[in-house]
C-alpha cells in the first residue's frame, strides 16, 4: 500500500473516485486501532470520525475521512461513505467494514482489520527487505554494463583496428554489439516504451490482470509463494469474519477478495455458490484446487467439528510461515543467480578482451 500525496481537492460527494491515491497501511492500521477503541468506549462513530479527520496526519486521508464523515453526517451508511473512496481503501478493506456493519460488529472487525493490516505491512516490508540485495546487484550490473559498452569499448575499438588484424569471434560479437546500442540506441529505447506501455495498457484491463495472476501462479518457487499468500490471506480473513459473527456467504466474499488474487477469487466464489447450494464449505473449497491437502484435511476437520473458526486460523498461522520460508526461498536463489549473471557478462567482456590481445599478439609473431 504505497502512497504518493495528493494536493487537487476532492470531487463532489457521490462521484466514485474521490482521492488519487491510497494511504499507507500503516495509516490503515492505525485508523482501524483508533475506530475501534472509540466505539468501544461508546463513542459515536460520527464523532470518531470527524476527531480522525482533524487529526490524520496524512493529507489524502484526512481528506478522505472528512469526505466519510460528512456521508454519515448525511445519512448515508457507513460501507457507502467508504466505497466512494477506491484509491484511498482497498477493496478488501471495504469489503470487511461493509459486513461488519450488517452483522453489528463493526468493533471487532476494525480490530481483526488492524491485524490483518499490521500483517499486510509487515509481509511487504520483509520483501522489500529480502529484495534490496538483488536489486542492488541488478543496479551494479546494468550500471557496469552501460559504462563498458558506452565508454570503454569504443576506445578498444579504435585500439584493435588500428592493427588491421583479424579478431576472435567473442570480440567481434562484443564490438559489434557495442556498435549496435552507440548507434541506434533511440531504436531500442522507442522498442523499450512501446513494449512497456503495451503491457501497462494491458495490465490496465481485468483481462490482462487475470492473465498476469494465471502466469506467475505457474512459476516455479514464485506461484508456491503466490498460492500460500492466497490460502493464509484467505484463512486470516474468513477466521476473523467468523469469529465476528458475519455469515458464512459474506464471510467468503469478503476473504476471496481479500486474496488479491483473480484466478483464486473466480474459483472462491464458485465455491460459494456450491457452498450456498448446500455443498458444504470444506468440499467445495477443496474442488478449487488453491488449497494444499494440509489445509483441505484442516478444512474438513473444521466443519465436521463444529470449529471451522479455530482451523481457518491454524491454517493461517500455518502458512503464514511456510510463506515466509517461500520468500527466503526465492531471494536465497535470487542472489547467486544476479551474481552469475553478473560475472557472465563481466567474463565475457574480459574473455573478448584479452583473446583479442593474444589474437594480435599471435598474429604479429608469425
Amino acid at each position: 500500500m504505497v502512497m504518493t500525496e495528493a494536493t487537487s481537492p476532492p470531487t463532489r460527494r457521490g462521484s466514485r473516485e474521490i482521492m488519487p491515491a491510497r494511504v499507507k497501511g500503516t495509516d490503515l492500521m492505525h485508523l482501524s486501532r483508533q475506530l475501534a477503541a472509540f466505539l468501544r468506549a461508546g463513542i459515536p462513530i460520527l464523532d470518531g470520525l470527524d476527531l480522525l479527520a482533524r487529526e490524520a496526519s496524512n493529507a489524502t486521508l484526512r481528506r478522505a475521512l472528512a469526505d466519510v464523515a460528512e456521508g454519515v453526517r448525511q445519512g448515508e451508511p457507513l460501507a457507502e461513505a467508504f466505497d466512494r473512496h477506491p484509491k484511498v481503501f482497498p477493496a478488501a478493506y471495504r469489503s470487511m467494514i461493509r459486513s461488519a456493519e450488517l452483522s453489528g460488529s463493526l468493533d471487532t472487525v476494525l480490530d481483526r482489520l488492524t491485524i490483518y493490516v499490521e500483517r499486510e505491512v509487515a509481509a511487504k516490508k520483509q520483501i522489500r527487505s529480502a529484495m534490496t540485495y538483488p536489486m542492488v546487484i541488478v543496479v551494479l550490473a546494468v550500471s557496469v554494463s552501460t559504462l563498458l559498452v558506452t565508454f570503454v569499448l569504443p576506445k578498444f575499438e579504435v585500439f584493435f583496428a588500428s592493427f588491421h588484424k583479424q579478431l576472435p569471434l567473442p570480440t567481434r560479437m562484443l564490438l559489434g554489439f557495442s556498435g549496435l546500442i552507440q548507434h541506434w540506441w533511440w531504436v531500442a529505447l522507442i522498442a523499450v516504451v512501446l513494449v512497456g506501455g503495451s503491457c501497462v495498457a494491458v495490465l490496465r484491463t481485468e483481462r490482462g490482470l487475470l492473465l498476469r495472476d494465471q502466469t506467475l501462479l505457474r512459476v516455479p518457487v514464485i506461484g508456491d509463494a503466490l498460492r500460500y499468500s492466497v490460502v493464509e490471506r484467505f484463512a486470516r480473513v474468513m477466521a476473523s469474519m467468523l469469529q465476528a459473527g458475519v455469515p458464512l456467504g459474506d464471510a467468503m466474499d469478503v476473504a476471496a477478495a481479500a486474496t488479491g488474487n483473480r484466478p483464486a477469487a473466480l474459483h472462491l466464489s464458485v465455491a460459494r455458490e456450491a457452498m450456498l447450494r448446500g455443498d458444504g464449505i470444506a468440499g467445495p473449497l477443496a474442488d478449487t484446487g488453491i488449497f494444499p491437502p494440509p489445509a483441505r484435511q484442516m478444512l474438513r476437520v473444521g466443519e465436521d467439528t463444529g470449529s471451522l473458526d479455530d482451523q481457518l486460523e491454524t491454517i493461517a498461522s500455518f502458512y503464514e510461515k511456510e510463506l515466509d520460508y517461500k520468500v527466503k526461498q526465492i531471494t536465497t536463489l535470487m542472489e547467486p543467480a544476479v551474481l552469475i549473471v553478473m560475472g557472465a557478462i563481466v567474463g565475457f567482456v574480459a574473455l573478448a578482451l584479452v583473446s583479442a590481445m593474444y589474437g594480435i599478439y599471435g598474429q604479429s609473431s608469425t
